[in-house]
Order: C-alpha cells, then sequence, then structure tokens
C-alpha cells in the first residue's frame, strides 16, 4: 500500500524522470539530465511545458519526440 501522503506517480512521469539525456550545452552541460527535469528547465517556457506535457499523456508524442524537442530547444538556446 502506499503512503496516504506520497502521491502516486503517473508511468508516463515515472517515464520522463528515469530517462537521461547528455547534454553538451548551458547549465546542464557534461551532465546527464533527466527529460523530466529538461522539461521543467528554464530553457523550456511554460506554455511549451504544458503543450509538450499534454502531447506526450495523450500519446500523440512518444518519449523519444519528446527527448528530441526538449534537447533541440536546450542546444538553441544557448
Amino acid at each position: 500500500e502506499k503512503d496516504a501522503d506520497s502521491p502516486t506517480e503517473e508511468p508516463w512521469e515515472t517515464a520522463l524522470k528515469t530517462t537521461v539525456v547528455d547534454v553538451e550545452v548551458g547549465e546542464f552541460q557534461g551532465h546527464k539530465v533527466s527529460v523530466w527535469d529538461l522539461v521543467h528547465s528554464k530553457y523550456i517556457p511554460e506554455e511549451n511545458r504544458k503543450e509538450l506535457l499534454e502531447l506526450y499523456q495523450a500519446g500523440e508524442l512518444t518519449l523519444e519526440q519528446v527527448k528530441t524537442v526538449v534537447s533541440t530547444i536546450v542546444t538553441k538556446a544557448e
């Protein structure tokens, strides 16, 4: 049984948190960062973040596509 205080994590959320990307630029340079952390970083505007998460949850974007999109945004931002 889950502790009532701990929110249940959705499978899609777990996937984003356990999938890591090697980042070559910016504040994450040289680190392996989870897709979840990249989506919630300063590089992704709130509007885009919501859209990405909604599309991923709906199954319209694959995990690989989300990973590519956030990696591209971070790279272009730097």
